[in-house]
């Protein structure tokens, strides 16, 4: 998208999906790792740079047929994260849920 910056994660041996965030290129970012027992494997962590401070910006899809492993890496992951400024999004992909 013309004037944007993408940053993606695709999905791995799968046919489809992965996430995909675009922020505007006017916006300072950068694409971040976080600790390996927090590796999702369908996740994006970017900075933002806002002045002083910096917000990490997060989004996560969760499959509806994830491993325990999978799923305590996204846990691991929110927790990591939450120790800053954050935004996190995510596809839960609860059946429960109505």
């Amino acid at each position: 998208m013309t004037g944007y910056v993408m940053f993606r994660t695709d999905r791995l041996e799968r046919r489809g999906g992965g996430v995909i965030l675009y922020i505007k290129e006017s916006i300072q970012a950068y694409e971040i790792k976080l600790e390996k027992q927090a590796e999702c494997e369908e996740a994006v962590w970017c900075n933002i740079v806002t002045g002083n401070s910096t917000l990490t910006v997060g989004l996560v899809y969760r499959s509806p047929n994830i491993s325990m492993e999978e799923n305590e890496k996204i846990h691991n992951a929110i927790k990591e994260v939450s120790k800053r400024d954050c935004i996190v999004m995510v596809d839960f992909n609860h059946g429960h849920i109505q």
